[in-house]
């Protein structure tokens, strides 16, 4: 398990470095306009597509809230911490990169505009880390039904 807990925190830290020093550089004033994409800086007050916009200084402590049930839930399961730890170690970079800023920027600070064909929302490093830690946690998740469902057919 220390092993587990080494790695976690390993990529924890980088994944959590590295977005907050990207995120830096925006907001120090770096900008590129591009063709389809341009890296912009823009704060959201809410979460996914600027969604609860409206509850803006309460988001963050409910946020927090969801991450420290998240992590009793895991600590009562850490057998589900064992097989999900990659994952989960970005997830709750991603997560608590956002959050962090929301304490410090008073909103998610974003920079990757999409503006090809149509417009899509803005989004950052800590938000590529989320949606890859789920499409992982599915992925590991289906070789384990496949797994169990392998050793209960022979």
């Amino acid at each position: 398990m220390l092993k587990i807990l080494s790695n976690f925190a390993i990529i924890f830290a980088l994944c959590f470095s590295a977005d907050q020093y990207i995120k830096s550089l925006f907001v120090s004033g770096y900008e590129l306009q591009g063709e389809c994409i341009s890296l912009v800086l823009a704060y959201n007050k809410g979460v996914a597509f600027s969604m609860f916009a409206f509850l803006e200084h309460n988001l963050k402590f409910i946020q927090i809230a969801l991450l420290v049930a998240g992590l009793i839930y895991l600590y009562i399961r850490q057998d589900i911490f064992k097989t999900y730890y990659i994952p989960l170690a970005l997830l709750f970079a991603g997560g608590i990169s956002n959050i962090y800023d929301r304490f410090i920027h008073e909103g998610v600070v974003d920079y990757v505009y999409w503006h090809c064909g149509f417009d899509f929302a803005i989004f950052n490093l800590a938000d590529v880390m989320i949606d890859l830690a789920i499409v992982l946690i599915i992925f590991i998740s289906w070789k384990e039904e496949k797994k169990n469902k392998a050793a209960k057919s022979k």
